[in-house]
């Protein structure tokens, strides 16, 4: 890691406790009335790293300093990055191309709704969140880490298919590769050795194949799925082993895409007596560690997922000409629904977990955690529950979960305090803290995108509101509450007293990710697939449209969305004044504007 400055003439600290001075602050730090710092540096000190330099300007005058800071391989590799840099033009030129990377990026979608505060997030700091701390950065103020976590990078990658989706595809390759032999996967490690840790985590592996039947719906890119990757090898986990962390080799095998993700799914397979997903040592929540960490403990919210997943993958090996692998999955998946609904449903919601010894978590018996609103949401957006129980568990989610005087959109009610019951790790955090009954945001959207599939439009926005920053963070009075970035999305939201409504930790979250596709997706409805850009918009009654901005490869479309009826049913779409009989948009790359106008009614 390296910094440096061009003026040959700076001075150097790397002593953090001389910059700030004695009981000094980044607000008013000695460094800055002082004429030279003193060049100390080494082990042993409170580290930071601080240029200074002088100079005079006479009236008129200007002069332009580069200060550059940046990592490379070794200490010749910098000295050349600094030379090719130091110089003001060479400069200036990675700073536009710096700009212009954002400006097209953050501009292949742009919306121009009656509200300003989507507009500012969905524009470009939910993607800029996505991209340049969860892809590129992995670490945060609150989170110092680096890794790859196999879950959240593939669910971060999902966002990227309107913007970025080769990165998305690179990432599907980069995943199957640390996947074991087995077909479970490391649940994160560190790039560039790969070491990192093995666990039985149950959902992990999963998103491979979900991940991977979004970015090839969306692209049509099946080409991708002939793509070899290795498998790993490792030392399996012990029966009582939480995790392992280890180097592991690459196999001598390696296997197509499609067949990790095959490997995936068939690992997943794995029941307990009451033919639920084995929960593991935690399936999407990690806190949860101990409801099956004697190897019984089954996931109603796994088995919804894992439906999911299996439908999914299903259309995608019929297409692909497997029929023998789509009607195992959707038997699988037939098998599993009556499941859930046998041992899953608790009379006005589904229960959340099996301990290994058969106690019920997320049930009305239970004395805390008598509700949790993942297998609610879950059991919408996987398509596997009747329509009647979707609806009673998510009515049970907003009068249970959904809570007046800011406390906001909870994961589960009552939070785990004094009680029997011991799921795990979560149970140490403060009730109403992160997932211990806080508004957990990653769960709140996936609540907020169950609701507007059920076409609840007024309720999906003001749910929202409860996790977009910018309207947390909108005066004086309400960031003195918030106490975290307005303009980015915080992993979650404290729901207690005395920080009701104080953010937690921020920047470091896949709710940005999952927040922009719920916003251009679940809300505005974009929806596109291959070559076909489609309309299912969930807007408020107050709104009378919205406009869009879509970039395809190389050519723009000015989208006019209006309401023409009572309804949001689309009715009509032109393009360029032509009638579109399939009312979707065919795209093409021909460079040229287009102008497209969509009627809802």
């Amino acid at each position: 890691v390296f910094a440096d400055c061009s003026d040959a003439a700076h001075t150097v600290t790397a002593d953090r406790t001389e910059f700030l001075g004695r009981n000094g602050s980044p607000a008013n730090p000695a460094a800055l009335r002082r004429v030279r710092l003193s060049g100390r540096v080494g082990a042993g000190l409170d580290p930071c790293a601080a240029m200074q330099t002088q100079f005079a300007l006479e009236e008129g005058e200007e002069r332009e300093i580069i200060f550059v800071i940046g990592s490379s391989a070794n200490e010749d590799e910098a000295r050349r990055i600094l030379r090719r840099f130091r110089s003001p033009a060479s400069a200036q030129r990675a700073l536009e191309a710096v700009g212009t990377y954002w400006t097209r990026t953050l501009g292949a979608v742009q919306f121009e709704t009656p509200d300003p505060a989507i507009n500012v997030m969905a524009n470009g700091w939910l993607l800029y969140q996505t991209l340049s701390c969860r892809m590129w950065g992995r670490t945060g103020f609150y989170q110092s880490g680096g890794a790859f976590g196999f879950r959240d990078q593939l669910q971060d990658s999902m966002a990227l298919m309107h913007a970025e989706p080769l990165l998305c595809r690179d990432h599907l390759l980069r995943c199957a590769a640390r996947q074991f032999t087995e077909g479970d996967a490391q649940h994160w490690w560190h790039p560039p050795t790969g070491r990192g840790v093995r666990t039985h985590i149950s959902d992990d592996f999963l998103w491979l194949a979900a991940a991977t039947c979004r970015y090839v719906a969306m692209s049509g890119d099946t080409g991708v799925l002939d793509v070899r990757a290795p498998f790993l090898r490792g030392r399996a986990l012990r029966p009582e082993e939480d995790a392992h962390f280890d180097l592991p080799q690459v196999d001598g095998q390696s296997g197509t895409l499609y067949e990790h993700c095959i490997a995936a799914i068939d690992h997943g397979l794995r029941f307990g007596e009451h033919g639920l997903p084995l929960m593991g040592s935690g399936d999407w929540n990690d806190g949860m560690n101990l409801v099956g960490e004697h190897g019984k403990g089954e996931s109603v919210w796994l088995g919804f997922f894992l439906f999911h997943v299996l439908v999914q993958f299903a259309d995608l090996a019929r297409a692909r000409g497997d029929d023998a692998t789509a009607t195992r999955f959707l038997l699988e998946a037939d098998r599993l629904r009556q499941a859930i609904e046998t041992h899953g449903w608790d009379g006005e919601w589904y229960r959340r977990a099996y301990f290994d010894n058969g106690d019920l978590l997320g049930s009305a018996a239970n004395i805390e955690c008598q509700i949790d609103a993942v297998p609610q949401s879950w059991a919408v957006l996987s398509g596997a529950a009747p329509r009647e129980r979707a609806l009673m568990a998510m009515e049970s989610v907003y009068s249970r979960l959904v809570g007046n005087e800011g406390r906001g959109l909870r994961l589960l009610d009552p939070p785990f305090d004094h009680g029997a019951l011991n799921p795990g790790y979560i149970k140490g955090y403060v009730p109403g803290v992160r997932e211990n009954g806080g508004q957990y945001n990653h769960a709140a959207i996936w609540t907020v995108m169950a609701t507007a599939a059920l076409g609840d439009a007024d309720r999906a926005w003001q749910l929202l509101a409860l996790i977009n920053p910018i309207a947390l963070g909108s005066s004086p009075a309400s960031i003195a509450t918030y106490r975290v970035e307005p303009y980015v999305v915080a992993a979650d939201i404290y729901t207690a007293p005395p920080h009701t409504r104080r953010g937690g930790w921020t920047w470091y979250t896949g709710s940005a990710g999952l927040m922009y596709r719920l916003i251009s997706e679940s809300l505005l409805g974009l929806r596109l697939e291959v070559d076909q850009l489609r309309f299912e918009p969930v807007l408020p009654r107050d709104w009378t449209g919205f406009k869009v901005q879509y970039r395809y490869r190389e050519t723009v479309y000015s989208i006019s969305i209006r309401r023409a009826g009572a309804g949001l049913t689309v009715t009509r779409v032109r393009t360029d004044g032509v009638e579109q009989p399939s009312r979707s948009v065919t795209l093409i790359d021909d460079r040229a504007p287009h102008q497209v106008d969509v009627e809802l009614g």
